[in-house]
């Protein structure tokens, strides 16, 4: 296969362990061309500007927030960013999804469901994962005004504030409050916007 015809894949940066993995996954397939790799938070966003790769692959702990992912898919459209979390819960994936990334999976993943989900992030697909039940997480997928709405609310504004930054009714706000909280499997925005247990915390670091 020639080097045009290959998916562009850059790597974020990642506990050295999984750091080689996913080095070596993507140079041990011919279909993949590693572009760049152990890439630092603070340089993320010019690597993605100079080298454009179709997929990067994210340790989601790098991030501050998961408005950072609508940011970098807005900035970055050519490149669908695959992100790997400790062990990732239902609305955080959803979020993440939501806000454009291509899949949300745990580092614990198995390496062809990693080598799957870049192969599809390369052709613009997502990757929905389930649940034990069998349902899919995010299966209803926000519409890009609750995704509006999300990004406000993760920036814990009040209905008030984010009624007029979007330009819409507080009763709007609420409506679509109530329809992303029902798509993200929580109950209020209180739980929308806890953190995430202490002990993922400190193993994502």
């Amino acid at each position: 296969m020639s080097e045009k015809s290959t998916i562009t894949v850059a790597v974020g940066h990642f506990d050295d362990l999984l750091a080689r993995g996913l080095r070596g996954l993507v140079e041990d397939d011919p279909g993949l061309t590693l572009v760049a790799a152990a890439v630092e938070p603070a340089q993320l966003a010019p690597m993605l500007r100079a080298l454009r790769p179709q997929v990067a692959i994210l340790d989601t702990a790098s991030l501050y927030s998961p408005i950072e992912v609508r940011e970098l898919t807005a900035r970055h459209p050519q490149t669908h960013l695959l992100l790997l979390a400790e062990q990732p819960s239902g609305v955080e994936c959803a979020q993440l999804l939501a806000f454009g990334a291509a899949a949300c999976l745990a580092k614990a993943t198995q390496v062809r469901d990693i080598h799957n989900a870049i192969h599809l992030a390369s052709r613009g697909l997502q990757l929905i994962p389930r649940d034990p039940s069998g349902a899919a997480f995010g299966s209803g997928l926000l519409t890009p005004r609750e995704t509006d709405v999300l990004a406000q609310l993760q920036r814990r504004r009040s209905n008030a504030q984010i009624a007029a930054e979007l330009h819409i009714s507080i009763e709007t706000v609420r409506t679509h409050a109530r329809h992303i909280y029902h798509k993200l499997g929580v109950s209020s925005r209180r739980e929308l916007l806890a953190p995430a247990p202490a002990e993922s915390v400190a193993a994502g670091r």
